[in-house]
Order: structure tokens, then sequence, then C-alpha cells
């Protein structure tokens, strides 16, 4: 395991890797998740193998530290992962983010767009106020102090078995600012970041979760946009076969 201080304050962001080959594949999770849980059986398969692989923990998340100071903005992830793939000596990586994790991957582009080359996104939150249906939904529709005291807990209960099984490691309070800050968005809105940016962008659409909005303008931008078949939001539990296709630029 490896970390690095995202905060000034002594906070470390932590990722586990395996060695291999360059440019670096990067593997960030969605809310409430872990990157390792949802990622490491797809960059284990043969056709993904000798790739120097990293599986990084967002703020709050999974392995790294919660500080309670932190703001946990989309920006501010992304900075935290700017963090480790600065001390990683990561430049042009792969980045293969899922969700929230593909939120913070687009503005990580465009914050640091040295660190990043290609995106392969699924299902990520491009627009602000995503439907009430959404897991940041349930999870914003707290205040922060009942979220914490009471709110953590109900979700827990109320989620699939999952994805329940790593939101139970996140920090309450710093899952309940990312989700407020999923829902605000960034400024630029994700989608026009995503649009304007000129490296390789595929996007990832579950069969099961119905059409992409704004499919047609993301193809016009040059975004290709694969609807998997038989998978859900979890495109990579899902239909893995499928999802390291994309990863590995064969789909």
């Amino acid at each position: 395991m490896r970390q690095a201080e995202f905060d000034g304050k002594g906070g470390c962001i932590r990722w586990t890797e395996t060695p291999g080959a360059q440019p670096a594949r990067v593997y960030v999770h969605g809310l409430g998740a872990m990157s390792a849980v949802y990622h490491a059986h797809i960059a284990a398969r043969p056709e993904l193998a000798g790739r120097r692989s990293l599986f990084v923990d967002l703020p709050g998340h999974g392995l790294s530290d919660r500080p309670h100071h932190f703001g946990y903005t989309l920006e501010e992830h992304a900075d935290a992962l700017a963090c480790a793939l600065d001390a990683a000596e990561v430049t042009g990586a792969e980045l293969i983010a899922h969700s929230m994790g593909g939120s913070v991957a687009v503005v990580l582009a465009r914050r640091r767009p040295d660190l990043v080359s290609r995106l392969v996104l699924t299902e990520a939150n491009l627009d602000a106020h995503p439907p009430l249906t959404a897991g940041s939904g349930g999870i914003a529709s707290y205040g922060e102090d009942e979220f914490a005291a009471h709110g953590h807990a109900r979700v827990l209960r109320n989620v699939g078995a999952v994805w329940a099984s790593t939101v139970r490691l996140a920090d309450p309070r710093a899952l309940h600012r990312s989700a407020v800050a999923l829902r605000r968005g960034s400024a630029p809105v994700m989608r026009t970041i995503l649009e304007d940016l000129t490296i390789e962008r595929i996007y990832l659409q579950g069969e099961r979760s119905g059409p992409l909005d704004g499919e047609d303008t993301l193809r016009e931008a040059g975004v290709r946009v694969v609807t998997v078949p038989g998978a859900g939001h979890n495109v990579m539990f899902d239909n893995p076969e499928a999802f390291a296709a994309a990863v590995a630029g064969r789909l």
C-alpha cells in the first residue's frame, strides 16, 4: 500500500498497485465504494495483464483518511487524486472510473491534463441534480449531522449487500459531503468538460439502466458511447467480459 498527503495537514490518500508497463491504468471507484473491490478482478484478466495498475481510494473512502475539515467536493477529490498520481510518478494515465469516480476523473482531466491520456467512464455522473433514485440522492436528502447520527445506518439497511459492504467503511460526513457535492456538480458541469476534452473518451452505459441522457450530443463531441448488454450500474460485475474489452480498447 502507498500513500500521499492531500490536504496539507497530514491527511493521506492511499492506493495499492501492481507493477507493469506504461501508461498506467488508474481505477477510481464511485460514491461509498473502494477501487480494488470494484476493479481488481478486471485488472487481473489476461487481456489486461502486464500494465501497471493503481487502485486508488478517494478521501473519506476505503483505506484513505477522512479528515472532517476537508470539503469532499469534486474538485477537491480530483486534486487529492492528483496528489496520489504525482507521488506515484504517473503521467498520461488511462483512468477507468465508475459513477462518482467518473465525475472526479473528468474534473481531473481538465485540471491536470498531463495526468490523463484516456478516460473509460462507467455510468459517470455528468449532470448536476441527478434523479432522486440515484444513490447520492438518498444520502444528500439528510442534513449532515442527521446523516452522521442516523442516516448512515439507515442507508446501510436499505441498500444492497454489495454497496453496503463498502459504504459501511466510508466516513459518514465524508460520504454526505461527497453526495452533496456530486449533486451540485462541477463548474463547468462535468458533461461540458467531457465534451470539450480531446483525449480518447469511452462511456459505458448498462443496458438495464435505460437510455443515456444526451447520448447524441456526447457522440457528436467524439465520446464513444457503448451500451453494455445484461448490465446495470455496476457493469464491471454484471458483464466483466465486456467491461474488460472496453478497457483493453477492443469493444
